[in-house]
């Protein structure tokens, strides 16, 4: 791969330029109504009129044509409207900005013990479990009868609580209660685009329109988060022990945003952070993201623009980092606000073993629990030697029967669900499925409830099966499923799956923050389907296994609950860099993470500063806070004009005389970009200001791991006291290099550490070296 080259353009737009950009497509006369979100100066209301909405529906939109009204974190409507509506409405002077809805994706027990988490010390205790902190999941939904939303033997709702429990269908006042204290569902977005575009209505026999969870994810999710304590949890057989969430005692608001087969839309997704904000959540946890690989800026990103105005009034938010990895740059959920999360495995793996007729025996998962093949042998076939690439993924109708009926098929992975392969192969007669990975997943593998007997192999070992299959006369295999294995070593390794930087929008910034368990997670499940999701599975499960960055992102969020109840009056920046500055890059080996993808070792673009290490963030020492104005000036350094970013911010913004430098912002990790032109010795100075929560008194050092030879980090001062009266200090730290001489590694940077200690606490940020065209 060599020396990769970033080109990057800064969106410095002007306000025409702005509206033309969303336009240009859109104003075609035959084109049929859609749903459009309106950012509004919300200073220029006529005092005539008595509420926003007033306004609103008096001289931009109809009444019955408005689905939201945003006033909490984002200021304006969404409507239903035709092109030329909006271009009306868009010359309208109060009228900031404009963008069409559009559709986002989820990214889909003993994981709090493997984050340092023990009952008698540390974050439980000093947090009382994350008692009285609220977290709201942004999903979809939640079964409330589940036992990990027990509300026993906790106390009175928090006083400040001012949200909702809305009832719909099978969905009552009494499913709420003092641990899911909140539920509130959003389908206007949806049902508009189901109105206007090839989705279909809300399907009243398979979905609900409440709060109540139809798909799973969501009730998933949530007790990650903050479920209770649940003896005897299992999926299956599978996972057997104490289920628990990070935060048990944390109290729970569910926002059902994503509906069953049809995904979130934007309008929807801002009317939650609107709600949750104002109803008086303490964090919100959102696995969802673009998942078309493009990274949109943040001023016309609903998530970044809604999580904005959650932390700018204190709520932390936690997303999730996406799951389109191993590429690079497909990390998404960007803004520097929100804490972005990758995932890892843990150190619990569900093994099963493919047994060819040669004897030889190759490695992989699963999460079968039906009748086992008890050894014997079954004939083996591979579609995909007909070189038509549906039978070889294994798709709907694809299979011959004739071919397949009685023998065990081998699918790749790819295009269609994992599960769905399975399905096919039963239907068309097979006895079982080896689910061959790709070189795109390399040997990444996630457990599945498979309705057959199912094996998922790496791509090293499906390579050879096929090879056996091409090259024996009579090519048979059967499948051994081996239960669940604990203390599994390496662990964590980063997940094949999980999204990787470098950031495709502003590489100054290191995406994703950190690292969270979410390979084979379990947790709560719905009883309205089955472990698979597919409608033909008529099992039903107390608790299910996924895998996803979608099942990392309520790690942290969890945790970022414990230490808002310890530090009530840290931000939800001090809050991150806690987290980030205490993760740890080691495996349980004591050896850097490996990357499940290459099996090679992995760099800050897969893991940013390290995997969740619950066991140190409690007490860091030192923190990396960031106010409103930061965040400002760092819009500011990117490019964007004071009426871009007010459409971020909601208020006014002004831009210093003097452009900011975007690397200056107060972040824990540190990425040096010099010009591919560069030949000679090229620098980069950061200012970093750290506040000491720890001892008052205290004295750290710095010590600098360089990120490559030829590459020189100094910084200054050297040493930072602390006293009663100094919380504060700052420093300085220049990155220098001679570019004719830096080679950089496979993935187009080195990379390094920079790590502060005074005896007790380390507090480490990484350190990125690249290079990048000029703009």
């Amino acid at each position: 791969m060599g020396k990769q080259v970033l080109k990057l353009t800064l969106p410095q737009l002007s306000f025409s330029v702005l509206f033309f950009f969303i336009f240009f497509s859109s104003v075609c006369s035959d084109q049929p109504s859609k749903t459009f979100i309106f950012r509004v100066d919300s200073h220029s209301k006529p005092s005539v009129f008595t509420t926003h909405y007033h306004w609103y529906t008096s001289e931009f939109a109809q009444q019955d044509t408005i689905l939201h009204v945003y006033d909490t974190v984002f200021h304006g409507f969404s409507a239903f409207l035709t092109p030329q509506q909006v271009a009306s409405i868009s010359t309208h002077p109060s009228v900031l900005a404009v963008f069409e809805d559009r559709r986002r994706h989820l990214h889909t027990t003993r994981s709090p013990q493997f984050l340092g988490l023990r009952n008698q010390r540390g974050l439980w205790s000093e947090s009382d479990y994350g008692s009285d902190v609220i977290i709201g999941v942004f999903d979809t939904g939640v079964w409330p009868e589940h036992r990990s939303f027990s509300d026993l033997n906790l106390g009175p709702i928090p006083r400040r609580w001012k949200g909702a429990c809305e009832t719909g269908a099978r969905f009552s006042p009494k499913n709420c209660n003092r641990k899911l204290i909140g539920a509130r569902f959003f389908s206007k977005g949806h049902e508009a685009g189901a109105a206007s575009g090839p989705l279909n209505p809300i399907n009243d026999t398979v979905e609900f329109r409440s709060p109540r969870d139809a798909d799973g994810h969501g009730t998933h999710t949530a007790s990650t988060a903050a479920g209770r304590y649940a003896f005897q949890a299992n999926m299956s057989g599978y996972a057997s022990g104490i289920a628990k969430g990070v935060a048990p005692k944390a109290r729970l608001a569910v926002y059902k945003v994503c509906w069953k087969n049809a995904g979130c839309f934007d309008s929807d997704i801002l009317a939650a952070f609107d709600n949750a904000v104002a109803d008086g959540v303490d964090v919100i946890s959102i696995s969802i993201g673009g998942g078309d690989g493009i990274a949109s800026p943040y001023y016309l990103d609903p998530i970044a623009i809604g999580s904005y105005g959650a932390v700018s009034r204190g709520v932390f938010v936690s997303s999730s980092a996406g799951n389109d990895g191993p590429s690079g740059m497909s990390v998404t959920n960007l803004a520097p606000w929100l804490t972005t999360v990758g995932a890892g495995t843990i150190d619990r793996d569900f093994p099963a073993q493919v047994i060819l007729g040669n004897g030889r025996k190759l490695s992989g998962v699963s999460l079968y629990s039906g009748a086992a093949l008890s050894g014997k042998m079954y004939q083996l076939v591979y579609p995909g030697k007909s070189g038509i690439l549906g039978d070889s993924l294994c798709m709907e109708n694809s299979l011959d029967p004739n071919l397949v009926k009685g023998k065990i098929v081998v699918c790749d992975r790819g295009s269609s669900p994992r599960v769905a392969k399975g399905l096919v192969v039963k239907k068309a007669g097979g006895v079982g499925m080896i689910l061959a990975n790709g070189i795109s997943n390399g040997e990444g593998l996630v457990g599945d409830a498979h309705l057959l007997p199912a094996c998922a192999v790496g791509a090293n070992e499906g390579d050879a099966i096929k090879k056996y299959i091409s090259t024996s006369a009579n090519p048979t295999a059967t499948l051994d499923f081996k239960g669940t294995i604990l203390g599994i070593k390496p662990a964590p390794v980063i997940a094949s799956f999980s999204a990787r930087g470098p950031n495709g929008l502003n590489p100054q910034l290191l995406k994703p923050d950190l690292i969270a368990p979410g390979v084979n997670i379990i947790a709560a499940w719905t009883d309205a389907v089955g472990p698979t999701g597919l409608d033909s599975d008529t099992r039903r499960t107390e608790f299910n296994i996924l895998s996803g960055t979608s099942m990392a992102c309520p790690h942290v969020s969890g945790a970022a609950a414990l230490l808002k109840s310890a530090h009530p009056d840290w931000s939800p920046a001090a809050i991150r860099s806690a987290l980030m500055t205490t993760a740890t890059v080691l495996d349980n080996r004591n050896q850097v993470m490996t990357d499940e993808a290459t099996g090679n070792s992995s760099t800050p673009y897969d893991f940013g500063a390290g995997h969740l290490n619950l066991g140190r963030a409690l007490d860091p020492g030192l923190v990396y806070d960031i106010t409103n104005n930061d965040y400002v000036n760092f819009l500011c350094g990117i490019g964007y004009g004071p009426k871009v970013i007010q459409v971020i911010t909601r208020t006014p913004a002004t831009c210093p005389v003097r452009k900011p430098s975007p690397e200056n912002l107060n972040y824990p990790s540190f990425v040096a970009m010099f010009p591919v032109s560069s030949k000679g010795v090229a620098s980069k100075t950061f200012i970093r200001t750290v506040t000491n929560v720890g001892s008052a008194n205290a004295v750290y050092r710095v010590s600098v791991e360089a990120p490559a030879s030829g590459v020189t980090v100094t910084v200054k001062p050297s040493r930072l006291v602390f006293s009663e009266a100094v919380k504060k200090r700052s420093y300085v730290v220049t990155v220098a290099g001679d570019t004719r001489n830096l080679k950089m590694g496979q993935s187009g940077a080195v990379f390094g550490s920079l790590t502060w200690t005074d005896g007790k606490h380390v507090v480490r940020s990484p350190i990125v070296v690249t290079q990048i065209e000029p703009l």
